[in-house]
């Protein structure tokens, strides 16, 4: 992958979550980082 993909995948990225937060707030977003935090903790255990 060259850095200009990425560049483009991140800012793609970055996008959709500021549209995804204005148009229905942040409460999800707060509800999956959470969730994703349990699954990397889980993740390291069996590491």
């Amino acid at each position: 992958m060259t850095n200009r993909i990425a560049f483009f995948l991140g800012l793609i990225i970055v996008i959709a979550i500021v549209v995804d937060v204005t148009l229905y707030g942040n409460e999800h977003l707060i509800f999956l980082a959470k969730k994703l935090a349990e699954l990397l903790e889980w993740m390291a255990f069996w590491r």
